[in-house]
């Protein structure tokens, strides 16, 4: 895409998350319909599906020959990266917007081949945008971000996975230890907003694609270092153990995954 068609992808979508954000928190007062999927703590509520249903009918319109590989199931049964692909992450962190109203974000990211395009993740309580692309530039609402400072682990602080720190997996409870400090916000977009705009030096979760999508994209565009826990490339198909840091934490955290 040339920078006009990119500067139009990037209001077309700012504008889809201007909706979600006033839609959601009308919605937020209101009775919800909350289901579980895989167990008592993965929740879906109507807000979930109506958001990604409105997503997906926008992309629809703006880019028909799209395929969408979407959370909630509305998309398409997506099996490679050939063509455009989106992908909908339609409320990141379902527990926090059911129990809490707040630390909860919405996700979108597109790639084109293969090859990344354009993402943004919003804060929607907040109306908190990080948004853009390695062609684009990097936006932190309309403020332009510039490469991260290359802060080492025990310099800075580190946010993990809370179940995976709980028991004890992918060496997380030493990654804790190490590093000057650790959080747990139970919510991908949250998690990749802090350490997007410099408030942590990395960020490590189990995660699905349409988690790590968007924040992959935009990580690798500022300059983080984006990979697996086992050191394998990222697939954008499957699910993984994804680290996004500086390189100097990356490095860190990483020898203490050899040191297991």
């Amino acid at each position: 895409m040339n920078e006009t068609q990119l500067k139009k992808l990037d209001t077309t979508v700012l504008g889809w998350l201007d909706t979600v954000h006033d839609n959601v928190l009308k919605r937020v007062s209101q009775r919800m319909q909350v289901e579980t999927k895989q167990g008592h703590r993965d929740l879906v509520t109507n807000v979930d599906r109506e958001t990604e249903q409105f997503y997906v009918d926008a992309i629809r319109r703006f880019d028909p020959h799209a395929k969408i590989l979407g959370e909630e199931g509305f998309g398409d049964a997506v099996n490679s990266l050939d063509g455009r692909v989106w992908f909908v992450d339609p409320i990141d962190g379902t527990m926090n917007f059911v129990k809490q109203h707040a630390e909860f974000a919405t996700m979108l990211a597109v790639y084109e081949d293969g090859k990344p395009v354009m993402a943004w993740i919003m804060d929607v309580v907040n109306h908190d945008i990080v948004h853009g692309g390695p062609e684009y530039g990097v936006y932190h609402n309309d403020e332009q971000l510039s490469a991260p400072t290359n802060t080492s682990l025990a310099d800075g602080l580190v946010i993990l996975s809370g179940a995976r720190l709980l028991y004890e997996q992918y060496g997380f409870p030493e990654i804790a230890k190490q590093a000057i400090g650790y959080r747990v916000y139970g919510s991908a977009g949250i998690s990749y907003l802090h350490v997007l705009t410099g408030r942590a030096v990395a960020y490590a979760s189990v995660m699905k694609p349409w988690d790590y999508a968007a924040g992959t994209l935009l990580g690798e565009a500022l300059g983080f270092k984006v990979g697996k826990i086992d050191d394998q490339p990222v697939n954008m198909l499957l699910s993984g153990a994804v680290l996004v840091a500086t390189q100097q934490a990356y490095n860190d955290i990483m020898s203490i995954e050899r040191d297991l």
